[in-house]
C-alpha cells in the first residue's frame, strides 16, 4: 500500500522549520541591540594593566577614546610635571564597571593596587573615567593633596572633565583640559578653575535622541518577531485544517 503525504502538511512543516529558528535568532540579535548582552564588557580593577610609581605610564586608554596625538601631548606634560615636582598623574579610561562597582570604589581600588605602600601613594594622582556612564573620579595621595586639595580634585573630575563630555563626548578635550589644570595646580601655580559653562536656553522638543531611537527600534523588532513566530504557524495551521 502506498501512502501519499498531504502537500499542505509538508508545506506547514517547511514554514515552521524556517520561521521558528529565524525568529529566535533575530530576537536574540534584538536583545543584544538593547544591551542585554553587554555585561561581558565589564571591567574590573584586575583587568587594568599594572602601573608603578616612576615608570612613566601616564595614560591607560582601555576604552580607546583618545587620539595618539592627544595622548602623547598629555604624557609629555605629565612627564615634565613629575620631573619638576615628583607629582605623578595617571589617566585611565574603560568601557564599563563590574556589577555593584562605583566609579569611586573602582578608582580607590585601582590606586591601592598600583601603589600599595604609603610611600608609593604619597605623590600619586589617579583619574578614571567610565565611558558607559561618563562618570569620573579622582584619588589623590597625601603629599599631592598639599596643593591639589579635595575640593579642587573633585572640581577637576566633575567640572573640568565633564564640561566637554556633556557637549558631545569630547574625550580628547576633557582629558587635555584636566591635565592642564592638574599640571598648573600640582606645580604650585594658581588654580585656573573650572571652565565657564554657558547656559544655552533652548525649547525642549519632542524628538527622541539617536540612542533612544535605536533602543526603541530594537524593542519593536523583538516584539514583532516574537509575534510573527507565534502567528505565522497558527495561520498556516488553520489554513491547512480548512
Amino acid at each position: 500500500m502506498f501512502v501519499l503525504s498531504h502537500p499542505r502538511g509538508s508545506l506547514l512543516k517547511r514554514i515552521q522549520a524556517f520561521i521558528l529558528p529565524l525568529a529566535a535568532t533575530l530576537a536574540v540579535c534584538g536583545l543584544v541591540c538593547l544591551g542585554w548582552g553587554s555585561p561581558a564588557l565589564a571591567t574590573g580593577v584586575s583587568q587594568i594593566p599594572t602601573v608603578a610609581a616612576g615608570d612613566g605610564v601616564w595614560v591607560v586608554d582601555e576604552a580607546d577614546v583618545l587620539s595618539r596625538l592627544n595622548e602623547g601631548q598629555i604624557g609629555g606634560r605629565l612627564q615634565k610635571l613629575a620631573a619638576a615636582t615628583g607629582n605623578e598623574v595617571h589617566f585611565v579610561t574603560f568601557r564599563r564597571l563590574d556589577y555593584g562597582e562605583t566609579i569611586e570604589s573602582f578608582t580607590d581600588a585601582l590606586f591601592n593596587r598600583w601603589f600599595p605602600t604609603p610611600d608609593e601613594q604619597a605623590n600619586q594622582v589617579v583619574v578614571a573615567l567610565d565611558i558607559a556612564t561618563n562618570n569620573a573620579a579622582i584619588h589623590t595621595g597625601e603629599a599631592a593633596q598639599v596643593t591639589l586639595t579635595p575640593d579642587i580634585a573633585a572640581s577637576v573630575s566633575q567640572e573640568t572633565m565633564m564640561a566637554p563630555i556633556r557637549k558631545g563626548d569630547q574625550y580628547n578635550q576633557a582629558f587635555a583640559d584636566a591635565s592642564d589644570r592638574l599640571v598648573a595646580v600640582l606645580s604650585g601655580e594658581a588654580d585656573p578653575g573650572p571652565p565657564i559653562v554657558v547656559d544655552e536656553t533652548r525649547v525642549e522638543g519632542t524628538f527622541a535622541s539617536a540612542e533612544e531611537t535605536q533602543e526603541s527600534n530594537a524593542t519593536a523588532i523583538v516584539i514583532v518577531l516574537l509575534i510573527l513566530s507565534t502567528v505565522i504557524p497558527m495561520v498556516t495551521y488553520y489554513a491547512y485544517v480548512r
